[in-house]
């Protein structure tokens, strides 16, 4: 069948069940990170995977919001329909998602409902609002003028299609095959694999941040992804595929590596010490020294797999775990900082040994290792800044400086 580009993971991605969840955090903090375990022995080719693969999530969004949605727009939930093309544009026809199915399902698995539109969403929404002042309003969010006004009451605010319709304008009214052509398309979410494909053939673990804020109008805004896999009851399925990923071990296990992941960052470097300690332990293979830095909050709070930690340093295959833990002093200490700090050890490790280098986390941070490791090559190796960035970029397209960042 001929499948729109966007859309090709609504058809090939496979239902596996959910068979652990697991809080990282303490109690005491109010954040959740969570542990969580699939079940890939039936999968199939398409959730094969290698060590600190991608796992690509089909996230459903939550019922509160489709069914708010659906009364808003008037759209009857359990009814049925197929997508078809236009008269005359069959050749144009390719499949959004699978149908027939219910309006329901098309809510919850195929329409972003509740992320922030773009404004020329906006605009084709206007279209639909009965009341003028309704109209104006989404005409000007949707300007060049009303740019600051959008980041405001949109992006900032965390409004998503079901909080306009039901909430900003509720005089919209939309017939369902408009909708689903205004609506943007539910993204897969992705999350870098926390487990080694060696030690745990049939399951793919991830690490996940739930996200839970308080909009500025005091309602909960909730990650769709995060909060989905955090309400999941055990053997719950969820829809996923595998996604390659840049993270490899160097195919000369002597290397050394040095990893970088603070917060839920940690969920390759962990991946990695699987592998490690399972060619060390099991294949008795001669393996380079491995460096980790990690840092979160406090190490009583978010200090997350710290008991694996430990017991992978107790058995010889975490060599420094270098910890940065932000609030335990005046001075905020992040990764990078124990980084520039370990400079001298750090170039013997990448000039004389050839280590690698992995980073995961946040941009921000990656950019502030980057910024670290040229001043280490500057400093050490002797060089000018535009020579230890050239010199960066050269183990970057080596494949021994390898950066997974998410804003």
């Amino acid at each position: 069948e001929n499948v729109h580009l966007s859309s090709k993971h609504y058809f090939s991605a496979v239902d596996c069940p959910v068979t652990l969840k697991r809080e990282l955090r303490s109690p005491v903090d109010e954040g959740s990170t969570l542990h969580v375990e699939v079940d890939i022995s039936e999968g199939g080719d398409e959730v094969k995977y290698q060590t600190a693969d991608n796992l690509g999530i089909l996230p459903v969004n939550s019922n509160a919001d489709v069914e708010n949605l659906a009364r808003a727009l008037k759209f009857d939930l359990s009814s049925y329909f197929r997508l078809n093309a236009a008269p005359g544009c069959e050749h144009k026809h390719a499949a959004l998602f699978p149908s027939p199915c219910s309006v329901h399902e098309c809510l919850s698995r195929y329409c972003d409902i509740a992320g922030p539109p773009r404004r020329s969403e906006l605009k084709l929404l206007a279209a639909y609002a009965k009341n003028p002042i309704c109209k104006k309003a989404l005409m000007r969010l949707a300007s060049k003028e009303g740019k600051a006004e959008y980041r405001e009451k949109i992006l900032d605010a965390k409004m998503g299609i079901v909080d306009i319709v039901s909430k900003l304008c509720p005089s919209v009214e939309m017939p369902l095959e408009h909708f689903i052509a205004v609506c943007p398309r539910l993204q897969p979410r992705y999350y870098t694999i926390s487990s080694s494909s060696t030690v745990h053939p049939k399951s793919i673990h991830a690490t996940v941040a739930i996200l839970a804020e308080k909009r500025q109008d005091g309602s909960a805004f909730k990650g769709v992804c995060s909060n989905y896999l955090a309400d999941m009851i055990t053997n719950g399925k969820v829809r996923v595929f595998v996604r390659d990923s840049t993270f490899r071990l160097p195919n000369d296990v002597a290397k050394p590596i040095i990893m970088v992941g603070p917060g839920t960052g940690i969920a390759p470097m962990r991946a990695l010490l699987q592998e490690r300690s399972h060619q060390k332990l099991n294949q008795k293979l001669s393996v380079g020294s491995n460096v980790l830095y990690f840092g979160c909050k406090q190490r009583d709070l978010d200090f997350i797999y710290s008991d694996e930690l430990n017991s992978f340093e107790k058995e010889g295959t975490l060599t420094k775990m270098h910890l940065a833990f932000s609030r335990e002093q005046d001075e905020k200490i992040y990764v990078q900082h124990l980084l520039a700090k370990n400079a001298s050890d750090t170039w013997k490790l990448i000039d004389d040994e050839g280590a690698y280098i992995y980073v995961c986390g946040g941009v921000k941070m990656g950019q502030d290792v980057a910024v670290a490791l040229r001043k280490i090559i500057e400093q050490f190796g002797n060089r000018t800044s535009t020579d230890a960035k050239k010199y960066l970029d050269n183990m970057a397209s080596n494949g021994r400086f390898v950066q997974e960042l998410w804003a």
